[in-house]
């Protein structure tokens, strides 16, 4: 609510304005969040993680609002850094826990979904984040360079080593 035409101890009149800032962060938020939420998936293989991460960027996207020029892209690019830190903390996690104690197995997945997953899981971070912007989200290399923070030929390179690293593992990978 905004006081208009005030004089001293007088308000004329009060307008009641729809909160721009809202309304312009509501429509970012239905226009990326599902895209982000399979973003932070494909990397961190986690939907509560991925959940947590894509909830955590918007909040901080709606912290520094005024500051951010492209929504869209400084979203991409904090999923993946907070994905990528999810996973970092998760390997730390996960050798602290084996010196403790063994864990139980999983329950076998198909053997497609068994072999997609390992060769998903044998990629770096970076190079699952690559091929899930251009594979699944179709954007073109320059957009993935700056969601990912690096050079256009990097995202080349990324793309074709996770490609041939994908390919290697699922042909060897039993049917």
């Amino acid at each position: 609510m905004r006081l208009v035409g005030v004089t001293p101890g007088i308000v004329h009149s009060v307008a009641r304005e729809p909160d721009v800032r809202e309304s312009a962060f509501a429509t970012v938020y239905a226009a990326h969040y599902d895209q982000l939420i399979r973003l932070a998936l494909v990397t961190t293989g986690s939907v509560p993680a991925a959940e947590d991460i894509v909830q955590d960027a918007f909040l901080a996207l709606y912290r520094s609002w005024d500051e951010v020029a492209e929504p869209g892209a400084w979203l991409r690019r904090v999923v993946v850094n907070r994905s990528t830190s999810w996973l970092r903390r998760l390997h730390v996690a996960r050798r602290y826990a084996a010196r403790q104690a063994p864990g139980a197995p999983l329950p076998p997945p198909t053997a497609d979904d068994a072999a997609v997953r390992a060769a998903l899981r044998r990629l770096a971070p970076r190079q699952r984040a690559a091929l899930f912007l251009r594979y699944y989200l179709d954007q073109p290399e320059a957009q993935i360079a700056e969601t990912l923070g690096c050079r256009p030929g990097t995202v080349k390179s990324l793309l074709h080593r996770g490609l041939a690293t994908l390919k290697q593992h699922l042909e060897g990978a039993p049917r």
